[in-house]
């Protein structure tokens, strides 16, 4: 029980899934705010256009049963607005990241193959570790 407390510890104080915890409830509150946008504000101005609030469009298929497909189409619209206001914010993010991120420069070999053997050696080498051949400058392939 104790090696499995000290794992959970461990995955819990990683950096991801802080930033997925703080994602979760910044989402949350996110939402209210898009369904306020357009509850309060979206629905209606098209209730303007069609006569009445989405939220208010149902259907009684009997006395007690009601369908409330507008309240469908509300979230359906909430659903839409959410995802392009992700897109556009994440679309943003990696606009700004590929324009302060610089490319890194290209590495320098360490190392390269023996043409002898095909082991891989320290690119200073004069002699192979592994097959003992004598390196010339001009047999050096690089990696």
């Amino acid at each position: 029980m104790k090696k499995f407390l000290e794992e959970f510890k461990k995955f819990i104080s990683k950096g991801n899934v802080m930033d997925m915890a703080v994602g979760i409830i910044i989402g949350g509150a996110f939402t209210s705010i898009v369904s306020s946008l357009v509850n309060d504000i979206i629905n209606p101005v098209l209730g303007l256009f069609g006569g009445m609030n989405f939220d208010q469009l149902a259907w009684n298929i009997t006395g007690d049963v009601t369908l409330y497909y507008g309240k469908f189409i509300t979230a359906v619209v909430n659903f839409l607005i959410m995802a392009l206001i992700v897109f556009l914010l994440v679309k943003v993010m990696n606009t700004a990241m590929s324009r302060i991120q610089k490319p890194e420069p290209p590495k320098t070999p360490t190392t390269r193959k023996c043409p002898f053997c095909k082991s891989e050696i320290a690119i200073e080498a004069t002699r192979c570790p592994h097959c003992t051949s004598q390196l010339a400058d001009n047999e050096t392939v690089q990696e």
